[in-house]
């Protein structure tokens, strides 16, 4: 059975304007920068309402940047999911109650439980400090739900699967199949909707689910199978060469991800102590030395085991001055938000211990990240001649 309607195929830019060209489409992998300094800006900061700028942020960039194409229109669907993770947060605090400081805002009855249960609370006060810091926990898992949202509404997995090394060729394909999964799907439920609302099918509910259910997955298989055979058509995963890369490679790059992982943990996860060099606690410096060093051999590991594989790439998506400067913004964003964190800046801006408050320092970090919706603006296309 054939789709109910064809694949759309992607826009091309306006060219009613010769002087001009637009910058939306810049490289998937500066998007996902940009989106993954956002996700550490957003773990990092505890603040309420810096947080809800951070969210801001996010929907302008969006807003400003997607395009017409399909797999660009999942926006409202992160959405929902943000708040359906700040709402089941709430409930869960509101039913299992807890141990908060401050003024009681609701006193629901509590339920006894036996003896083993020790420690676990079924209803109860719920205290404003309790719903403070509940409402600031859901509100940085939903702005990270957000940031890489966005990512997947404004990098086009396509492109990004012919950027990665060639090293990483064959994991690259699985980390893309799973994150477009979502984005196809929301795409073919949006076509197979317009397709039923002109056929005047304007069915909602279970009914309308169930209708839809079967032609999004026989879109998805349709899909699937058409990807397949242009993949194969195309010679896609086979080596046009047998180089010996070396047994200590594999290990190398092993050891460099186990390093990287233990120097995160010891960043992120360990308390500082009383020793410090140069404002950082030690296991910061330890933290950072791992991580510095898996990352270096990591590297070093990727370009010699990417030798055996002789990647070809059909229109490479060029890595222009917008991306470097989008790729600087982003990096950027991550030294700030640490060095704000750290002793040197004022970490109660981004985690304050009472009421959260917003200060004029602290609002530069939701300004720089929103600086990508300039993106979108057109630029002088020097290359424009006039006959």
């Amino acid at each position: 059975m054939p789709r109910l309607l064809s694949r759309p195929t992607d826009v091309m830019p306006d060219a009613d304007d010769p002087d001009t060209v637009s910058r939306t489409d810049l490289h998937p992998w500066a998007w996902w920068s940009w989106a993954l300094a956002c996700a550490v800006l957003a773990n990092l900061v505890g603040n309420l309402l810096l947080l809800s700028l951070l969210a801001a942020a996010i929907l302008v960039v969006v807003l400003a940047n997607r395009g017409p194409q399909a797999w660009r229109r999942g926006l409202g669907f992160y959405l929902a999911l943000a708040g359906v993770i700040i709402a089941m947060r709430l409930v869960f605090r509101i039913v299992l109650g807890g141990t908060g400081s401050g003024p009681v805002l609701l006193d629901l009855p509590e339920l006894e439980l036996p003896e083993w249960a020790a420690g676990i609370s079924i209803g109860g006060p719920l205290t404003l400090g309790e719903l403070q810091f509940t409402l600031t926990d859901a509100a940085r898992l939903a702005v990270l739900v957000l940031a890489l949202g966005a990512a997947n509404c404004l990098a086009d997995p396509r492109t990004a699967l012919r950027s990665v090394p060639a090293a990483l060729h064959d994991v690259s394909v699985a980390i893309v199949i799973t994150l477009t999964v979502l984005p196809q799907l929301i795409a073919s439920t949006f076509r197979i909707n317009r397709g039923r609302r002109l056929r005047g099918r304007n069915s909602r509910g279970l009914r309308a689910v169930a209708a839809t259910l079967v032609p999004v997955l026989e879109d998805a298989v349709e899909g699937a199978m058409a990807l397949a055979t242009s993949m194969e058509a195309r010679g896609f995963g086979r080596t046009r060469e047998q180089r010996s890369v070396g047994r200590g490679t594999g290990l190398a790059l092993v050891g460099a991800a186990l390093a990287m992982v233990i120097g995160v943990f010891w960043l992120l996860g360990v308390a500082p102590t009383s020793g410090r060099v140069l404002g950082v606690g030690i296991e910061q410096w330890i933290g950072l030395a791992l991580l510095g060093t898996g990352t270096a051999v990591g590297v070093v590991s990727l370009l010699r085991s990417g030798r055996r594989l002789a990647v070809t790439r059909y229109r490479p998506q060029p890595w222009a001055r917008a991306e470097w400067a989008l790729l600087a913004l982003a990096v950027s964003l991550v030294v700030l938000t640490c060095w704000w964190g750290s002793a040197w800046g004022a970490p109660t801006d981004l985690r304050p211990s009472g009421w959260p408050t917003l200060t004029a320092p602290a609002v530069i970090l939701p300004l720089v990240a929103v600086l990508p919706a300039a993106a979108a603006l057109p630029v002088p296309n020097g290359g424009a001649h006039h006959g």
